[in-house]
């Protein structure tokens, strides 16, 4: 495997290793290039060539942070205030609908806890995924490893230390769940379905 497979697949890999810096220097660049446009619709057009997949609707304010980009891959309707910060060494996933503060990280690397192995350059990460109709307050960090179900409401400040299902609010350092989420969208969204078969008949 290279250095860039391993990376991708949460093994221990080498950094330093030229397909990495390179592509390091690359994400350099449309760091630079993003964070410099004031127009908001050619950012959106440098995001677009640059992550691994976008939507066709998405926003994100400068300045904004990444260790590559091309492993950021984000859904429709996504929006993204001042400030935030994707460290992608894994895959980043972020689905439909999604809304962050400012100031959010999403943190996919890791470093050996051994110190010998820390100081020898070695490092590792996990993905991180964010399901569908996702609010981060301001100041949200998500740690690695991390998946977050639909319509999850994270609280500013908040420190998400590991998984959590759809449906709820959570909040604090770390995380836990604050109160479950009543949709009040299924009633009316059978009543549509209802209707549509009824138009149908």
């Amino acid at each position: 495997m290279t250095e860039k497979e391993k990376m991708l697949a949460g093994q221990y890999y080498r950094p330093s290793a030229p397909e990495l810096r390179k592509d390091r220097e690359v994400a350099l660049k449309n760091m630079q290039a993003f964070n410099n446009e004031d127009n908001s619709s050619k950012r959106n057009v440098i995001l677009q060539k640059w992550f691994g997949a976008t939507g066709k609707s998405i926003h994100m304010e400068q300045r904004f942070v990444c260790d590559y980009g091309c492993n950021i891959y984000v859904g429709e309707n996504f929006y993204a205030n001042f400030n935030q910060t994707f460290l992608d060494v894994c895959e980043i996933r972020i689905g439909d609908n999604c809304m962050f503060g400012p100031n959010c990280q999403l943190l996919t690397p890791l470093h050996p806890l051994d110190p010998i192995e820390r100081n020898s350059g070695l490092e590792y990460g996990a993905p991180i995924q964010i399901g569908n109709n996702v609010w981060l307050g301001g100041g949200v960090t998500i740690l690695p490893g991390v998946v977050l179900g639909d319509n999850v409401v994270v609280g500013a400040g908040s420190v998400v230390t590991k998984s959590f299902e759809n449906n709820v609010v959570i909040a604090g350092n770390p995380a836990k769940i604050i109160k479950k989420i009543s949709l009040k969208l299924e009633k009316p969204l059978i009543i549509t379905k209802v209707f549509s078969n009824f138009k149908n008949r």
